[in-house]
């Protein structure tokens, strides 16, 4: 994850490159509950930030070159369009059809995780560096700012730009468990 970032703009085609990388992920069964707000001109961008870091907490903010990011990218999933999808005669006998709270798992975060990964991984492909960061308690201002319809829920934000010099957050100091931690080999 890259924290900093510089203003040098993203080529638009490299941009629509990394969304098509990402639509072709998982989707439970089919359903393509996903799209995709880009916020790629400084009005744009500034309009996102003014929505959710204003200006009385923006010094305090310990990540400023997050900032110049010139482009944000937001996964928006349709938990509506999973349900109507197992409604459907191939998919009825899950369960799944009659409202989002049957998922025990909700898949539309599931399958936009990993559209948001593949996006990631094809930034960090093309040379660029990437940040997904959650909206927390600004998705509702966001929505309504951006004009998103009131069904649809964000994964998150992802800003994309070129590199510049990091400062790396301290969750970047803990270290990762070792395979032979995690992996379990027939049996746990």
């Amino acid at each position: 994850m890259t924290r900093a970032v510089t203003t040098q703009p993203v080529d638009r085609a490299i941009v629509d490159h990394l969304i098509d990388l990402a639509r072709r992920g998982p989707t439970a069964g089919n359903t393509a509950g996903l799209d995709w707000l880009v916020l790629a001109t400084i009005d744009e961008v500034g309009a996102y930030w003014d929505t959710t870091l204003p200006l009385e907490r923006r010094n305090d903010f310990p990540w400023p070159r997050l900032l110049d990011a010139p482009v944000l990218i937001i996964p928006w999933v349709d938990p509506e369009a999973y349900v109507a999808r197992y409604a459907e005669p191939d998919k009825a006998l899950t369960g799944l059809g009659g409202a989002a709270g049957d998922w025990m798992v909700p898949y539309w975060f599931v399958d936009g995780g990993a559209a948001a990964m593949t996006l990631l991984l094809g930034a960090e492909d093309a040379g660029l560096g990437a940040l997904l960061f959650g909206l927390f308690e600004h998705e509702d201002a966001v929505r309504a700012r951006f004009g998103v319809p009131a069904s649809r829920r964000a994964v998150g934000a992802i800003a994309l730009g070129h590199r510049a010099p990091d400062c790396p957050s301290l969750s970047a100091r803990r270290e990762r468990p070792r395979a032979d931690q995690i992996v379990h080999r027939g049996v746990w």
